[in-house]
């Protein structure tokens, strides 16, 4: 099982920005998605964003336009850039990785999963935006 590293979340005010990266052990498998999903206490998991093996991106219609996903293959890291942040946006933020080897997915698809595999987590990171 991948181990990820989440980092780069902080306190910011309303309208702020922030890059979250998450580093991953090394994975060799050519089917998978990654991304990030977040949760507020209280709350269910939600999926944030994702990237998918065949290039494929998708995002919760709440950050559409204000988040961007993306991953540096050479450093096994990948990336959320946040802007615009608002308050609603306060949560714990995780990443995983999840083989689908067995099961392929589309961007749309895995963003509506990534969120049940929290034992794919990391320690997270927390982001709190202040109005």
């Amino acid at each position: 099982q991948v181990r990820v590293v989440e980092s780069g979340g902080g306190s910011v005010q309303s309208g702020g920005s922030l890059t979250l990266s998450c580093v991953a052990s090394e994975y060799t498998n050519d089917h998978y998605f990654m991304g990030w999903s977040r949760q507020s206490p209280g709350k269910e998991p939600e999926g944030v964003a994702v990237i998918v093996s065949d290039g494929g991106v998708s995002y919760a219609d709440s950050v559409k336009g204000r988040f961007t996903i993306s991953h540096d293959n050479a450093k096994n890291t990948l990336y959320l850039q946040m802007s615009n942040l608002k308050p609603d946006d306060t949560a714990m933020y995780y990443c995983s990785v999840v083989d689908t080897s067995l099961e392929r997915m589309d961007a749309v698809q895995a963003l509506r999963v990534i969120g049940r595999f929290s034992d794919r987590w990391g320690q997270g990171t927390q982001v709190t935006v202040s109005a």
